[in-house]
């Protein structure tokens, strides 16, 4: 992964949205043969406790992709609406998942208005904030969409681990697809977070971290990512 600092922010961010456009077929076929070690062995079943151990009823999974958490959590006995911004990846859920759970192909940008009328219990990004200021954008714009005692969870690469030490600094950063299957081309862009930054991420968009979860690989005994739960703070009147 490597540094990119010579493009403007919005032509990145515009490239994350086409190489995922681009590759959503091999992503699919890579999560559903169970081809990333990562998640085969570690971050699926976190997220998976995570969310369950809120025991919540509706859940908006953002950022669904193909659709497998929604598929899982829908096959618990729990309402899912996923969204994603790729469709592609939203016909792919469908295609699989469809009868369990409803899936809607929407950008980011579009969701507080598109669910304007709907309240959940719980939000869960899933690997799925790539992005820098789309992301603070969403952020700030999603407690109206939560029950008063709802809560969000994102999991995400672990600071620590994610890059080297001497790289850990906020920047773009670029995914290569090594090691997770075959079929993907380019490289996707990501926006990389040191654990100081995601709290200012989060404070600057009225979430309070409520705790944050470190799943370790079984193997390595790293952290294989981080799992921080938010809870929308009250805001202030002016």
């Amino acid at each position: 992964m490597t540094n990119n600092s010579s493009r403007t922010t919005n032509a990145i961010e515009t490239e994350v949205l086409q190489t995922w456009h681009d590759n959503a077929s091999a992503w699919t076929n890579a999560v559903r043969t169970y081809q990333i070690a990562s998640r085969r062995l570690v971050t699926n079943q976190a997220i998976i406790d995570a969310v369950l151990n809120h025991q919540p009823r509706k859940v908006l999974d953002l950022g669904c992709g193909e659709g497998w958490l929604a598929g899982q959590l829908a096959a618990k006995g729990l309402l899912v609406t996923g969204i994603d911004a790729i469709a592609e990846l939203t016909d792919a859920a469908q295609q699989r998942y469809g009868e369990k759970a409803e899936f809607i192909t929407l950008p980011y940008d579009q969701v507080p208005t598109a669910l304007a009328r709907q309240k959940f219990d719980l939000i869960v990004c899933n690997f799925s904030l790539l992005g820098n200021e789309s992301v603070a954008k969403l952020l700030q714009s999603l407690p109206p969409l939560l029950n008063e005692a709802g809560v969000m969870l994102i999991q995400t690469l672990h600071p620590d681990t994610a890059v080297k030490a001497d790289e850990q600094s906020d920047g773009w950063r670029r995914e290569t697809w090594q090691g997770i299957g075959k079929g993907f081309r380019g490289s996707a862009p990501w926006y990389y977070r040191t654990r100081t930054s995601w709290q200012t991420l989060f404070d600057n968009c009225h979430w309070q971290l409520r705790y944050c979860l470190e799943p370790k690989h079984p193997q390595t005994l790293q952290a294989a990512s981080i799992i921080f739960c938010l809870e929308s703070k009250p805001r202030q009147a002016i």
